[in-house]
């Protein structure tokens, strides 16, 4: 049992999970451009539904772009049906590019096991199936050497009663989601799973980074 919750656990119990919602076809706006004087870096994480850890992402200095998709699976190019089914192996992940002058990989690490619960496995939530699993897929060694010290240091803070169940595992290959899960958050706040649990989450999330957010 935790010992204190980041989490708005209730609330997301009280509604639907990510997995049965049926999200808007809203179209949205395309990638941000990044500039080619910008040396950027690519992170990958997952943390349960990709909708709630792209908003939270979003807001943090440095971060240029967050895409949804899916990673660490089988079926080549899978579509949200199949990896909803939770056989494809796949994950809900977010593959954030970001300027590594503004903000370290060290530094996401920390918003990645703020932004969930790393101790349940394959669930957050009302949201259960091993596509929901704590995952760090990295991509070069620096990025799999702080993943794996940061979590012992994380296991052994005393912050949890239960073991950090994070997967640490090399990424292979990121399928971008379909464009109705880009931008999630923003394009359907009034949507119930995005106001009773993504929006508590959010601000939480925002009261723990305000040192670290973009200035508006």
């Amino acid at each position: 049992m935790r010992r204190y919750s980041l989490l708005s656990c209730l609330l997301a119990i009280a509604f639907t999970a990510c997995a049965q919602g049926k999200p808007s076809k809203d179209k949205v706006p395309g990638d941000m451009e990044v500039s080619n004087n910008v040396k950027t870096e690519k992170a990958t994480f997952g943390g349960g539904c990709f909708w709630c850890t792209e908003a939270q992402f979003q807001y943090l200095d440095g971060v240029l772009k967050v895409e949804s998709g899916y990673a660490g699976g089988t079926v080549p190019n899978p579509t949200y049906e199949q990896v909803c089914t939770g056989t494809t192996g796949h994950a809900e992940v977010i593959q954030v590019t970001y300027d590594p002058s503004k903000i370290t990989y060290e530094e996401l690490l920390q918003a990645f096991w703020q932004s969930h619960d790393p101790t349940q496995l394959n669930r957050q939530g009302n949201d259960v199936g091993t596509q929901y699993r704590s995952v760090i897929f990295y991509h070069n060694e620096e990025q799999h050497k702080l993943a794996e010290f940061y979590k012992d240091k994380l296991q052994h803070s005393g912050a949890y009663d239960e073991p950090v169940v994070t997967e640490i595992s090399p990424i292979d290959k990121f399928y971008k989601a379909e464009n109705y899960h880009q931008n999630y958050y923003n394009q359907n706040g009034s949507q119930p799973y995005c106001h009773f649990v993504i929006a508590p989450k959010l601000e939480k999330f925002k009261k723990v980074f305000k040192d670290k957010l973009k200035k508006n």
